[in-house]
């Protein structure tokens, strides 16, 4: 689903589509196998549910699990599809997804600086 790109992200393609809820979210199933194949360290027991950090024109987001999201599919609430170039949902749409270290750094900024990002961006 997605291979490596450059040394902070991979990248892979999602069919882009609108959600009513809070969070970006996709396919539990998809979810936990991204986030063992691309964010575990293989060394005991793991989290599988750490929310992925995704990345679509210049905006960060975290992406959580949901039953019922089709597979291959990024369901992103109104606040952040808007701020991208999707004018025509669902799109295919190249999708770059932060490796651990990268999304790790994100999300700290995000807690260390609050204000920034009120749409739920990292």
């Amino acid at each position: 689903m997605f291979e490596s790109f450059s040394s902070g992200y991979y990248l892979g393609r999602l069919y882009v589509e609108p959600h009513d809820g809070e969070h970006a979210v996709m396919s539990r199933n998809e979810h936990e196998s991204v986030n063992q194949a691309l964010y575990s360290s293989g060394e005991g027991v793991e989290r599988l549910d750490w929310p992925l950090v995704m990345k679509i024109d210049q905006q960060h987001f975290p992406v959580h699990a949901e039953e019922g999201v089709p597979e291959n599919t990024l369901a992103l609430p109104d606040t952040v599809l808007e701020n991208t170039r999707i004018r025509n949902p669902p799109e295919l749409k190249e999708v770059l997804l932060a490796k651990a270290d990268r999304a790790e750094q994100l999300i700290r900024y995000q807690r260390d600086h609050p204000g920034f990002g009120n749409t739920g961006a990292v």
